[in-house]
């Protein structure tokens, strides 16, 4: 080998190292107090956006710095306040660039300023030193139950002098004419509680805080306290934090849990139709899916135990549930205006499915005999209408899945199948309950059994060499969407599937693509590949993809939240994404499922390098109870308990499953 050759060898290799490097570099890092902080420098550029949210408003908002000097635009979304046309996107929405809203001075010098760090838990936070002593403090947060968004600010006088503040008028207001809204005139108004010259001497603050907001014209202006609502919603944030409480050695896993529960609950908003949890991203509020929603979110919501949240699960279904009818039409994908109309242009999605699996787990975890008598009724008309949907080889069809023809799913799609498959036996958990006929609940095993064994008739293949399954008779390229029967259970393929999922086809540096050979990726897809393969049994594997996936979210270039897709929506945080990550921890390490109102499976797959884990504060199955496992030499020490009662300590083998009764 010549020397020029090694010297090309070596650089290769300490560019690609370098590479490497960069891409894992976290922006952000961990605060003591449960956040996350990123440490600005003078020369950082760099742009991000956060949503939050609130019962009558959201906020997406993009901030960040541009060499150093901070750039900030509020998106303000108001659900209620319904534009024309009245469908699915009919939020009133307005955008404020803060930069446009007028300019503090100090001393008579205009301040610009240049953040030395921003700061995340539920409330975006940052902090400005100016020169001369003086400091910049800005809280941004929504009203947990009003229309109104807030920019708190504290100005603090840190020198030995005196200094004089002059704060801008700021009162700027957007009209949205009468006829282009569903009620009237709206009108979207940021205004500062303060104005004018201030003299702060050493060491004295000076609080003061943008209120945005949205209402009719007509209303009347009302005082309102900041102050008070930042307590509501550091209310909210502790009490999230403090339920269904994740204990493990990872504090990046800790910390993305805990997130991830906020996110979840946060977006659920009080419409005319009640309560209903929405997806957000700026587009998706006042409105329910048959996945978001009814799939994702709700099976979630009684493990945590917010009571918004399994109101607003419970308000869902009874909106589905209006759209039964005898011929069996199908049952639409989204509810939307506020529950007063209909989206259905995708045809049928799988949503039967979707809203039985879902309603069915739900019920089962939630625990209550009123309200799953209450939903028995949807639930045994979805079941139904899917078995008439069984084709020839015995799977279900429907007109595409919950893509909605993004990615070809042919006539039959192996989704649809395996959702049909789980809300089967959990019907069967949940008539057992209700003291349903045995012949009916029976039935349902018989056809849950012959669908796992038409499921693999059907759908089993080799495709790009792994012994995985073909989504959709045709199909030749590897899906995401492979992962599906792993979460309910279907292990046959489990070796060649998970694989297939961490193969560089699928697998990519924000997860699973949609589709081998494709750049489009879809977080929902990701985190129920994570959660099927601990389901399988394959931590060891399971493990490092989901550490790498949860730091690159929680503390990367695009934080705190999993996102909705891209390149489609810009990465938007939508709501229920952050539902299926804490499912990867419930259902998936810790193999929780529900089989009655107070009995589950427990199935808990302790980590290697692990020595223990626990979930806290669990709020499922109308009990409050911890789990905690830990290792002893080759096996798991579990033990369930409240402070009132041990339900089981007993030593299991990884991945054995145990049966609770609370």
């Amino acid at each position: 080998m010549n020397l020029f050759f090694r010297i090309t060898l070596v650089l290769i290799s300490v560019l690609l190292c370098t590479q490497s490097q960069a891409q894992d570099t976290m922006r952000w890092q961990l605060t003591d107090d449960g956040g996350i902080v990123w440490k600005t420098r003078p020369s950082d550029t760099h742009m991000d956006h956060i949503e939050m949210s609130g019962f009558l408003m959201s906020a997406i908002v993009h901030y960040g710095v541009n060499k150093g000097q901070l750039k900030q635009r509020v998106q303000l979304v108001f659900p209620m306040l319904r534009t024309l046309p009245n469908d699915t996107h009919a939020s009133l929405l307005h955008e404020f660039d803060s930069n446009g809203l007028g300019q503090i001075y100090i001393n008579g010098k205009k301040v610009i300023e240049a953040p030395n760090e921003f700061y995340i838990k539920g409330i975006l936070a940052y902090q400005s030193k100016l020169a001369g002593g003086v400091e910049i403090n800005h809280q941004l947060y929504p009203s947990t139950t009003l229309a109104m968004f807030f920019d708190k600010v504290s100005i603090k006088n840190n020198s030995k002098k005196a200094v004089e503040i002059e704060l801008p008028v700021i009162d700027s207001s957007f009209v949205n004419p009468s006829d282009k809204g569903v009620y009237g005139a709206y009108k979207i108004r940021v205004k500062a509680t303060k104005k004018g010259r201030f003299i702060l001497e050493p060491e004295q603050s000076l609080n003061y805080a943008l209120v945005y907001s949205g209402n009719l014209v007509t209303d009347k202006e009302t005082y309102v306290s900041p102050d008070f609502e930042l307590k509501k919603r550091k209310k909210l944030i502790e009490d999230t934090f403090s339920n269904l409480v994740f204990e493990s050695p990872n504090a990046n896993l800790n910390q993305a849990f805990a997130f991830a529960k906020l996110r979840a609950v946060e977006s659920i908003f009080d419409t005319r139709g009640g309560l209903m949890h929405a997806p957000g991203g700026g587009r998706y509020y006042a409105a329910i899916w048959a996945n978001d929603q009814a799939e994702y979110a709700n099976p979630f919501f009684p493990f945590l135990g917010n009571l918004a949240g399994n109101e607003s699960a419970i308000n869902s279904f009874r909106h589905f549930a209006k759209y039964i009818n005898p011929e069996f039409k199908p049952i639409p994908s989204s509810i939307i205006a506020e529950g007063f109309d209909f989206w259905n242009g995708a045809g049928d999605r799988g949503d039967m499915a979707m809203i039985a699996y879902g309603a069915s787990r739900f019920a089962l975890t939630y625990g209550d005999l009123d309200t799953a008598k209450e939903l028995w009724p949807l639930i045994e008309w979805c079941l139904e209408y899917s078995k008439r949907k069984r084709n020839k080889d015995g799977v279900i069809s429907s007109d595409s899945d919950e893509l909605e023809g993004r990615f070809p799913a042919g006539k039959a799609n192996l989704n649809t199948s395996s959702l049909y498959y789980d809300a089967l036996l959990s019907a069967s958990y949940m008539g057992d309950a209700l003291s349903v006929p045995k012949t009916q609940t029976n039935e349902y095993l018989q056809e849950a059994q012959q669908l796992k064994k038409a499921i693999e008739n059907y759908f089993g293949a080799t495709v790009s060499g792994y012994k995985t399954y073909r989504y959709y008779e045709g199909n030749d390229v590897l899906r995401a969407w492979i992962c599906t029967p792993l979460t309910v259970g279907i292990f046959d393929r489990s070796a060649g599937t998970i694989d297939a999922l961490f193969s560089d086809k699928l697998w990519t540096a924000d997860g699973l693509a949609s589709a081998a050979g494709s750049t489009t990726f879809w977080d929902r897809a990701t985190l129920y590949g994570l959660r099927g393969v601990f389901a399988a049994g394959e931590t060891a594997k399971a493990m490092p993809f989901l550490i790498k996936y949860s730091k690159r979210r929680l503390l990367g270039e695009h934080v705190p939240y999993a996102v909705e897709a891209y390149p489609e929506g810009n990465q938007r945080h939508l709501s229920a994404e952050s539902a299926l990550y804490c499912r990867v921890i419930t259902e998936g390490i810790f193999g929780m499922r529900p089989t009655g109102f107070n009995t589950f499976l427990l199935a808990p797959k302790l980590p290697e390098g692990w020595n223990s884990m626990a979930l806290r504060n669990i709020k499922a199955f109308n009990q409050t109870f911890d789990i905690v496992i830990k290792r002893e030499k080759d096996l798991l020490s579990v033990k369930v308990f409240n402070k009132n009662k041990v339900f089981l300590e007993s030593k299991l083998k990884q991945n054995e499953t145990v049966s609770i009764q609370l």
